[in-house]
């Protein structure tokens, strides 16, 4: 063989591993690039949860603070109606004071009925409970967008690292990959969010 056709199939050689390379380090970054977006729709998803579960465990602990509160509350109010009516020699021979008396009697039997349901039906009261379970699923919802962010960062630190790296830099740049940002806390993300009642 001729010493110019070596050299020729030593280039075209080069040529050859350059651009399999070069589709290697193409493919890692796409793959890598895939990664970053699945990674960042976790992200989303957790801040989706967040959005979907804090109202209605909000409005839930209310229905059930509302519920036992009613149930309380008529308890207290029929207890205060039939203890504010004294007993007396004119009640108990004048008829209508005596329906007055029976009547507040009757509610607060009624109340107490009411009240038995409820605990029959939640040993304990739960408002406490229930209020419990929110800040519980508070702080599990702030974990979970937590972790997810520091995975994106993760996947998007190795992103970046191939990327910026020769020769991926100029494949990167070449096929349009770019460099993907990092999740960072905006001022003041340190505090809680707020939750009303």
């Amino acid at each position: 063989m001729k010493k110019g056709t070596i050299v020729l199939l030593g280039i075209l050689g080069l040529a050859v591993l350059a651009v399999m390379y070069s589709i290697r380090v193409y493919n890692n970054l796409f793959g890598m690039n895939q990664g970053v977006s699945a990674s960042w729709a976790q992200v989303e998803n957790q801040y989706q949860r967040r959005a979907d579960l804090i109202p209605n465990l909000v409005n839930t602990v209310k229905g059930f603070a509302a519920q036992e509160r009613d149930v309380l509350t008529g308890v207290v109010e029929a207890r205060a109606r039939a203890t504010s009516i004294q007993v007396t020699k004119e009640v108990l021979e004048d008829p209508d004071a005596f329906a007055k008396f029976q009547s507040a009697q009757d509610q607060f039997s009624s109340a107490i009925s009411r009240l038995m349901a409820v605990s029959e039906n939640y040993p304990t009261l739960r408002s406490n409970e229930n209020f419990l379970s929110l800040q519980s699923e508070l702080a599990g919802t702030e974990n979970r967008i937590s972790v997810e962010r520091k995975r994106y960062n993760e996947v998007v630190q190795g992103y970046n690292t191939k990327r910026g790296r020769f020769p991926g830099v100029l494949i990167a740049t070449i096929t349009g990959f770019r460099e993907k940002a990092y999740f960072k806390a905006k001022e003041g993300a340190d505090a809680p969010p707020p939750v009303t009642f």
